[in-house]
């Protein structure tokens, strides 16, 4: 592909984009953590990652000692500590959003299950990192890190058990079976409770000795629901259960487990009070769930964008060497390039890999996004803490800064001729930033995976009957049946469309998604050419048709923009990424 108007005189791309290449684009050349954390990755991924599928571990549900041996290399590398704190035994100061994906994105670029094994121990802390009290972080975070040479306590796995049997695996998150009740409340003591948990699809489980579970009250003494934490060592039953017979990321563990456990009250996630005799827990499962899901969906966009990146040099090599041994002679157009004489495979292969770098694009760039909206959404617990705000009042307060945001957006653009505005407060950040994660996260999950493996099926196809083969180079087979998983991982397509339908009509987004129109046409105006001026003018289309569905007049009222139909929402982001290119150029 040449990059100026002279094809005659301009260098073709030889290559990807090597690493000093992606540091730029994704945004981390200035982190030496992030870069040897990469290399780290990528060396576990394309060693003992890539021999283990290439010798078949692969092929069975149960948990191997050949697949358990990954743990010890995620543990030795770095990979398992990454995501704690120094104070807990981490080496990453900060938000940990941009470093995970990173490392998704090395180990997926082999094998998603493997990146799922990694990332699922995350998952399992992340209800403590996210919602526990400082007792619960200061419990649990420092025992996930691998013991250090000379200690003696065995490493701590964590697990995430939200999905469960009935009724709806997976999909409805709000309904639980799982159940609490007080078991025993002693006269100026803590509460023992009792509590019975039949998970679904639980990944890490044929090792996780901890477990982050979601709960309903089953005793007029608890009110609602929690996420609560259970261990392998409290008294009752903890069954890791039988492996699901999954066609999928067969290097994680996956199984049913079943759980019947007493434990202490102060389990419960997020800490609770109690009320006229009634514990009252600080934060329901949907709190919790909500604060974990709105970050992690990114990091499995992220995988399917690896997948389809890995695919190009595969097909590359096949394609070319597609004749060899057949007919056509060295340095004949049939022997040198083979398939790609034609245009057919070269065209496809170039919407491949525009959806993969729009893919990492749009993934990464949310990942950057919640790095910086973490600290600004802690200091705004804080803020409501110190006044007393909840409930109503914590709303009242977010929407008067909203309005307050809408008016800084509108100073910044008139900043160009009045000189740079003083930045603003704390929550007007915050709910600027939020409004933008809101909808890029959902985003991102809906569009990196579901078009993604769209997008992958093109890619195996292209290797002709080789792509279906346990051998294929690249193992595009595997990454194109993982792809299918990674479609409905934290909710399936139809509850990121649900999310969309709500977030992309914020009048805060909308206000900064009209700024970016502008930026793009002065970018125009600037480089003429580059195609700016093309993306400005739909990204207009799409705002006015958003527009226009919200005011006209429909025969029944609310039918498109109906909540439980989507059918805006689906048809609108359809709209704004059915094209590779459109989206790469987007992002």
């Amino acid at each position: 592909m040449n990059t100026g108007s002279d094809p005659g005189n301009t260098p073709a791309l030889a290559t990807l984009p090597g690493d000093e290449v992606r540091q730029i684009m994704w945004r981390f050349a200035d982190r030496v953590d992030l870069q040897m954390l990469v290399q780290s990755a990528r060396a576990v991924a394309r060693g003992p990652v890539a021999r283990a599928v290439a010798t078949g571990t692969r092929n069975t549900h149960d948990w191997t000692p050949a697949k358990a041996e990954l743990l010890k290399a995620f543990d030795e590398s770095g990979i398992t500590a990454a995501y704690m704190d120094p104070a807990e035994g981490g080496y990453i100061e900060g938000p940990k959003n941009l470093a995970l994906a990173l490392i998704a994105f090395e180990l997926a670029w082999v094998d998603a299950g493997a990146a799922t094994a990694s990332l699922a121990g995350n998952l399992g802390l992340a209800p403590i990192a996210e919602c526990g009290t400082p007792e619960q972080r200061a419990q649990y975070m420092s025992r996930a890190v691998p013991p250090k040479p000379g200690e003696t306590r065995a490493p701590c796995r964590f697990a995430f058990a939200l999905t469960e049997p009935l009724p709806f695996v997976g999909v409805e998150t709000s309904i639980l079976s799982g159940k609490v009740r007080i078991a025993e409340w002693p006269e100026g003591g803590e509460p023992i409770l009792q509590v019975e948990k039949r998970g679904r699809f639980i990944t890490n489980m044929a090792y996780a000795n901890v477990v982050t579970a979601a709960v309903d009250s089953d005793d007029p003494r608890i009110k609602g629901s929690c996420m609560i934490i259970l261990e392998e060592t409290d008294p009752g039953v903890f069954d890791r259960g039988t492996p699901t017979k999954k066609f999928v990321h067969q290097l994680s563990s996956t199984s049913d487990p079943v759980f019947n456990l007493r434990v202490p009250a102060s389990r419960i996630i997020g800490g609770y009070t109690i009320k006229d005799g009634v514990i009252v827990p600080n934060r329901n499962h949907s709190e919790v769930i909500e604060a974990v899901f709105r970050r992690t969906r990114v990091t499995v966009g992220l995988m399917t964008a690896a997948k389809l990146l890995s695919a190009i040099e595969p097909v590359i090599q096949y394609a070319r060497a597609r004749f060899r041994g057949g007919e056509g002679a060295p340095g004949t157009p049939r022997y040198d390039l083979g398939l790609l004489q034609k245009e057919d495979v070269p065209h496809r292969l170039i919407d491949v890999w525009a959806t993969g770098e729009a893919a990492a694009s749009l993934g990464f760039a949310a990942a950057r996004l919640f790095d910086q909206l973490d600290p600004l959404e802690k200091e705004k617990d804080r803020i409501f803490a110190q006044k007393g705000l909840t409930g109503r009042a914590a709303f009242k307060e977010l929407a008067a800064k909203q309005q307050e945001a809408l008016a800084t957006l509108k100073q910044r653009a008139a900043s160009a001729t009045q000189g740079d505005q003083p930045p603003p407060d704390t929550l007007v950040q915050f709910v600027l930033l939020d409004s933008l994660a809101n909808v890029l996260c959902p985003a991102c999950k809906l569009w990196n995976t579901g078009h993604g493996a769209n997008m992958m099926r093109e890619a195996v196809s292209l290797m002709g009957g080789y792509g279906i083969t346990e051998d294929c180079p690249g193992f595009l087979g595997f990454k194109w049946i993982d792809a299918q998983l990674e479609a409905t991982y934290e909710g399936p397509e139809a509850v990121q469309r649900l999310q969309l339908s709500i977030t992309m009509t914020n009048e805060l987004f909308l206000a900064q998604f009209e700024q970016w129109i502008a930026e793009l046409e002065q970018i125009a105006r600037a480089r003429p050419g580059i195609g700016a001026l093309s993306l400005a003018n739909a990204m207009r289309l799409w705002l006015w048709t958003l527009n226009f569905t919200q005011r006209a007049t429909e025969p029944v009222p609310g039918y498109t923009t109906n909540r439980a139909r989507q059918s805006l929402s689906h048809w609108l982001m359809h709209c704004a990424g059915c094209s590779p290119r459109g989206s790469s150029s987007w992002t």
